[in-house]
């Protein structure tokens, strides 16, 4: 309820009022709802109890899988044409001041120095996890 809220709440209503690329907000909107419900299904499957089921661990492990896949989709659409239009719609005192606003939501949903701790812990859970060092992921070609 951070990140997609941010842009349900400032970037989707000016796309809306300027009648510019609303098939592309309608499309990046349904991951949002989508995303929602499958961290609802999620969050309670991370418990030592359940992620040491077989049966959960493979749900989960499904789950994670679907987000994962949904969102690389879901992102690389915004990079490529929302986020672009939307820096097209605005003037640079816009831009600026919206910047302030995100930073504010910030503040508001993590604390003054929250967002830079969650950064921390989700570092700290990848090193847990045994995926925090990328270089196993590159393919060597």
């Amino acid at each position: 309820d951070y990140h997609e809220k941010n842009e349900e709440n400032y970037l989707f209503p000016r796309f809306r009022q300027k009648h510019k690329t609303l098939d592309i907000v309608d499309v990046v909107f349904t991951p949002h709802q989508a995303g929602r419900r499958v961290t609802e299904k999620i969050t309670p499957m991370c418990t030592v109890q359940t992620l040491h089921a077989a049966d959960s661990s493979r749900q989960l492990a499904d789950l994670m899988h679907k987000f994962i896949r949904m969102y690389e989709v879901h992102e690389a659409r915004e990079d490529t044409v929302l986020f672009p239009a939307f820096r097209d719609m605005l003037t640079k005192n816009e831009y600026d001041a919206l910047g302030e606003t995100f930073e504010n939501e910030e503040h508001k949903h993590f604390g003054a120095d929250g967002f830079d701790l969650a950064v921390d812990k989700v570092a700290q859970l990848e090193k847990t996890l045994g995926i925090f060092d990328l270089k196993q992921f590159t393919p060597v070609v």
